[in-house]
């Protein structure tokens, strides 16, 4: 049986068969025939060639040989083709030559442009070597100048070269080498960083093909834009090279090598790379000194402009006030005079204020700035300044910014020497002075003595023919005062006193403290402009933006102007009484000139203790060899006491003992102060403040002894007993408990009475007890009444709840604490 049974073969008449064998599965093959299609060939008939070839001679048809025409399109349908293939081919001739006459126009834009280019760039060639030609010819010229001097002068040095000037490049740095002149030499050039010799172009990497042939680095947005702009400009016919700006660059004593690329605006790699040239490795951090970094800013073509470190006060400008901003400001004046001869009952009575009654012992212990109105409406700032001889130095600044001195002298007593440092305070200050008689009001006053005695200090007063106003007062009757506050309106007026309240302002520091609720705090008197809140500051070491102001009433307010004394808070720490206060635009110019200040007295307190020379430490050695030193730790409520306490501790003292203060400052006494005094076996001074518990637990555990004084002699007059030797018995005070206010009731026919919670000890009726706020002493004086629910008790145990209540005191607040004592006499040691 034949394979195909008989039946016809499938396909066409037409096809060519083939066999091609086909595989399948476990080995097995099988013969397909497969047939090919063949193309088919119309061959034409013969007559109709010639038949096609007269019609078209006699009558061409519209669309040429119907034989060539597609198959199924009619004349009309191809004329419309024919048509719309012509229009195509016009609208393509108009379209390429509209582009012709375009890319002309860009070509003649491109031209103008470059050729403007090209003129400004020539012009400003023309005028550089204009200005090269010139500064050339002024060189020359003031070589030969010098040349002809220094001929004049003596012989020409034989080893001096004439020509060109010594380039300040030292002998031994290699010198650059041109990559340009190495490839003319015939030298091979290793490729620089960034170029691409195109070796690797054609080769693909892992890495590569993991991160899009960059090494693992995106190029940014920013780098493919700046690419761009750089081909558009090229495009455009522009120069893609900028043009270097060349800068002056501030040049201090010492600065790193980031800092001095920054101002360069060059990169840090290639001022490295100069200093390394030159022969020094540094890095960017790394500090150069002035004449290092001169060198590196004329080789990158800088101009140096050499500045020190004090010139960062310049921005603290000294303007002279044009007439017409000035305007009239109230007189500044200074209470002076004797311990005790009433100046502060005196401005009491004049303000009628009972400031004398807050102070310890009857005397003032502070500068007191305040501010009185006048019955005519016109304002007086007074200053009060202490009259205790310890406070020279605090009366010595109160002179220093006032316009008035008033003197005041007790007609019942005469000059004291208080009263002459007064006057020569004054004179020192150079501003007029008006006498002030006090106590006049007593039956053995004697003001014609007081007259004589000021006298033999050439002051000489109106009744005596002189030109010193002299007043009699009284503070306790008010007799005189309309003739006192007259006699300073007139001497004001005749002072002709002004400011300019637009300026920047200008003041002094007349004290300053540290407050534990607000922070550092000065109280500042304005000399010039308007202190503002929100104004940026520098004061003496510190800086600081004004937080708040506040005025002598306890007043919050938003400005003060010349004359005017407020309290400035906002410091990073506490000033000097006696510095400056300026205001400067920003916080970095305030923080550069505090830093630079800080320097300064650091190393000229540095330089004040240290022995210069061999023989001044020898001399020093020997004369300290038999002297005994008392130490002592010294810490007040406030600056100005603090520094008084000191200048009267270092006059203590003779050839074989003196007092040597360790550590002095302001505020509470810390465990920092009792470890100090623990390690040089001193005693702590404590000035109106308190030691804080865990200080007073360190003290008690390592036996250093903590003394407390509320009026600065009693200090003063302590250590000098001390220090002599002459110790007798003395009332010494003995802590027995400590009380925290919780809350303040107000009792009828008591008063306020405070809800207190005994922490330490116990509480007496009959002790003393001080009230301290943030350690600091508010007030002193004994209980009217000690209660325990509503019983009347006579002490109170450790943590058991009272009710308290102070005699004649009731500025009283949750969160104080009371301090209660008993007096008990001991026997002094040293």
């Amino acid at each position: 049986m034949s394979d195909n049974d008989g039946k016809k073969k499938l396909g066409l008449g037409g096809s060519r068969p083939a066999n091609v064998k086909q595989s399948f599965s476990h080995g097995r093959t099988k013969n397909v025939v497969v047939e090919t299609k063949r193309k088919r060939v119309v061959v034409p008939k013969p007559g109709a060639g010639k038949a096609a070839g007269g019609a078209g001679e006699a009558s061409a048809p519209v669309g040429g040989d119907p034989s060539k025409r597609p198959a199924g399109i009619s004349d009309a349908e191809l004329e419309r083709r024919m048509k719309a293939l012509a229009m195509a081919k016009a609208r393509e001739a108009d379209e390429a030559a509209k582009r012709e006459a375009e890319e002309k126009a860009r070509a003649a834009e491109r031209e103008a442009r470059r050729a403007e280019i090209e003129a400004k760039e020539a012009e400003d060639r023309a005028r550089e070597e204009r200005a090269k030609a010139k500064a050339d010819e002024e060189e020359r010229k003031r070589k030969q100048e010098e040349r002809a001097k220094a001929a004049a002068a003596a012989a020409p040095d034989p080893a001096a070269v004439p020509g060109e000037p010594a380039v300040g490049r030292p002998a031994s740095s290699p010198r650059k080498v041109d990559r340009e002149t190495e490839r003319d030499r015939g030298g091979k050039s290793k490729p620089v960083r960034g170029e691409d010799d195109g070796r690797r172009a054609g080769k693909l990497t892992l890495n590569d093909a993991l991160t899009g042939r960059e090494g693992g680095r995106q190029r940014s947005m920013a780098a493919m834009k700046r690419k761009q702009d750089r081909a558009r400009a090229k495009a455009m016919g522009q120069s893609a090279d900028r043009e270097k700006v060349y800068r002056e660059v501030s040049l201090p004593e010492a600065i790193t090598v980031s800092e001095l690329a920054n101002r360069m605006a060059e990169r840090v790699a290639d001022v490295v790379k100069a200093l390394m040239t030159n022969g020094i490795m540094a890095t960017q951090n790394q500090t150069i000194d002035a004449d290092t970094a001169e060198l590196i800013i004329e080789e990158f073509g800088h101009t140096v402009v050499r500045v020190s470190d004090s010139d960062v006060e310049d921005v603290i400008q000294q303007v002279e006030d044009k007439p017409a901003d000035l305007k009239p400001r109230p007189p500044i004046v200074t209470i002076m005079g004797h311990v005790d001869h009433g100046k502060t009952s005196l401005l009491d009575a004049i303000r009628n204020a009972k400031v004398v009654a807050s102070e310890a012992g009857g005397i003032t212990q502070h500068i007191g700035a305040y501010q009185v109105k006048t019955d005519s409406g016109s304002l007086l700032t007074f200053l009060d300044t202490p009259g205790h001889a310890a406070f020279t130095s605090m009366r010595s600044r109160g002179a220093q910014v006032t316009d008035i001195v008033v003197l005041v002298v007790a007609a019942d007593d005469a000059v004291m020497p208080q009263t002459i440092e007064a006057i020569n305070h004054a004179k020192a200050a150079k501003v007029p002075m008006i006498v002030a008689i006090n106590k006049i009001d007593k039956p053995d006053a004697n003001p014609d003595k007081v007259r004589t005695g000021l006298l033999l200090h050439e002051v000489v007063v109106e009744k005596m023919s002189g030109d010193v106003q002299d007043v009699e007062v009284s503070a306790i009757t008010g007799k005189g005062l309309d003739d006192l506050l007259e006699a300073i309106a007139l001497q004001a007026e005749i002072l002709e006193l002004k400011a300019n309240p637009g300026r920047a302002a200008e003041g002094a520091v007349i004290e300053a403290q540290l407050d534990v609720g607000r922070g550092p705090v000065a109280t500042v008197l304005i000399r010039h402009g308007t202190l503002r809140q929100g104004d940026i500051f520098v004061v003496g070491e510190q800086y600081g933006k004004v937080r708040a102001l506040i005025n002598d009433k306890g007043e919050r307010v938003q400005e003060a102007g010349p004359s005017v004394p407020v309290e400035v808070l906002g410091l990073n720490g506490t000033p000097e009484a006696g510095d400056v206060l300026n205001v400067v635009e920003t916080d970095a110019q305030a923080r550069e000139i505090a830093e630079y200040r800080e320097k300064a007295a650091k190393e000229k307190r540095a330089a004040a203790g240290a022995a210069t020379t061999l023989e001044q430490l020898m001399a020093n050695a020997k004369a300290n060899e038999n002297v005994s030193e008392l130490p002592i730790v010294v810490k007040a409520d406030v600056q100005g006491s603090a520094e008084a306490i000191v200048q009267a501790m270092e006059k203590i003292g003779n050839e074989e003992v003196r007092v040597r203060i360790l550590h002095s400052g302001v505020g509470a006494i810390t465990e920092t102060d009792i470890g100090l005094a623990e390690a040089s076996g001193a005693p702590v001074m404590g000035f109106n403040v308190r030691a804080n518990a865990s200080a007073r637990n360190t003290a008690n555990q390592k036996g250093v002894e903590i003394r407390y004084y509320s009026v600065i002699y009693d200090l003063v007059d302590d250590v000098k007993k001390a220090a002599s030797g002459l110790l007798s018995a003395e009332i010494r005070e003995k802590f027995i408990g400590y009380a925290n206010i919780k809350e303040v009731f107000k009792v009828s026919n008591v008063g306020k009475v405070a809800g207190c919670l005994v922490t330490e000890g116990v509480a007496r009726r009959s002790a003393g007890v001080r009230l301290l706020r943030d350690n600091v002493v508010i007030h002193e004086g004994t209980l009217k009444t000690l209660k325990r629910f509503k019983d009347e008790v006579a002490e109170v145990q450790s943590g058991q709840e009272c009710g308290m209540a102070f005699e004649n005191y009731d500025d009283i607040r949750p969160g104080d604490v009371i301090e209660i004592f008993e007096r008990e006499e001991v026997e002094r040691q040293l």
